[in-house]
């Protein structure tokens, strides 16, 4: 009995932050982005508003004073209002604490300009204005949602980008594990029908029994070192189909006849590694019942540098589907064929006149 286990290693990355922010999914920004953002946004402000005043003193000042609350506002929401309540469905807390943010905001701007910039509070707007009026609450509203929704917005971009990516690398590891469980369920399933084989062969106390050992030896070195790579030359591939054959000639002698044909250019193409054997062990498992002959046909086929095809066709046995059980390799290799080349395949199977056909197109890569 060969008993594979399989183990899935997970690695987790953990990301200090503040503890007043929630744990989330929510992606950490380096330092010196939000410096940059922030540096670019002030000197924005500064230049715009100096020119308009003609006064470049007054818009440092103000700004200075305005960005300082901005930067404190903008982060209390992104990282603590935004996860804790918004993201939770809480959004009549949400919505009660963002006005409360911008009723504590308003009266903190207001204090500090009258305090530190100019006694006039609104100098861009017609005739004078006094502070805590409706017109510069609203005014004032309005810039810090305009700040904290622009902010936001950018956090939110950014978060989706990288959970994208995120689901995409896992998407990607899953796909690469199916696909290694899948390559590796090849190599016990083969090795156990070889080893039928050569059971057979020892039960009739055959003189080939050596031999199947020596060639089953050479196999094992292909599949065990040879095929780690993601995809391998067909050539080796074919080669190693061939070895495979020799191995079944071994067993049954002179009723197991095979033809290989190669039509154009393949010395530069690859593929997944055992992917065709399954289709080469079906033949015999359909195609020989009571030790009855076996004909095997292959054909590989480059058509025009796009596509592989490879035929296979064999004298086939109704009688011996019924008693023989249904295996794993042409279901696995469906599989690897769906994870792999997703709807840029097809592969046919059919019977044609007692003889069973395999019709197989692959892109080439």
């Amino acid at each position: 009995m060969l008993i594979i286990n399989i183990f899935h290693t997970k690695t987790y990355h953990f990301i200090r932050m503040p503890n007043w922010i929630p744990k989330n999914n929510t992606t950490q920004i380096p330092v010196k982005y939000h410096l940059l953002f922030w540096g670019v946004y002030f000197m924005i402000n500064f230049v715009r508003w100096g020119s308009y005043f003609n006064d470049y003193v007054y818009s440092l000042k103000s700004n200075l004073v305005e960005f300082t609350i901005h930067i404190i506002l903008t982060y209390f929401h992104t990282y603590y209002l935004l996860p804790k309540f918004a993201l939770k469905k809480k959004y009549t807390t949400y919505f009660i604490s963002i006005i409360l943010s911008l009723a504590a905001v308003y009266v903190a701007r207001t204090e500090l300009n009258l305090l530190l910039v100019s006694s006039n509070i609104w100098p861009e707007a017609i005739g004078t204005q006094k502070a805590f009026s409706f017109n510069h609450i609203l005014a004032v509203t309005i810039g810090e949602i305009y700040v904290v929704a622009l902010v936001t917005a950018i956090k939110l971009a950014i978060d989706w980008i990288s959970e994208r990516k995120k689901n995409e690398s896992l998407k990607q590891l899953q796909l690469q594990t199916e696909l290694k469980y899948l390559k590796s369920q090849i190599q016990p399933h083969f090795f156990f029908n070889t080893l039928n084989n050569l059971y057979y062969l020892t039960i009739e106390k055959s003189e080939k029994a050596p031999d199947v050992v020596l060639k089953l030896s050479e196999i094992m070195q292909y599949v065990l070192y040879d095929v780690k790579e993601p995809e391998i030359g067909l050539l080796s591939e074919i080669n190693y189909i061939q070895s495979y054959l020799e191995l079944e000639r071994l067993r049954h002698g002179d009723k197991v006849t095979s033809e290989i044909e190669i039509k154009g250019n393949i010395d530069d193409i690859a593929i997944p590694p055992l992917l065709l054997l399954p289709f080469i062990e079906n033949c015999f498992k359909h195609g020989s019942k009571n030790n009855d002959a076996v004909s095997l046909d292959i054909h590989f086929e480059n058509i025009k540098d796009e596509q592989l095809l490879f035929c296979a066709k064999n004298n086939f046995n109704v009688n011996n589907v019924a008693t023989k059980k249904q295996g794993i390799g042409i279901e696995n290799v469906r599989r690897r064929l769906e994870l792999l080349y997703k709807n840029k395949y097809s592969l046919e199977t059919k019977i044609i006149d007692n003889t069973f056909n395999v019709l197989l197109k692959i892109p080439i890569i």
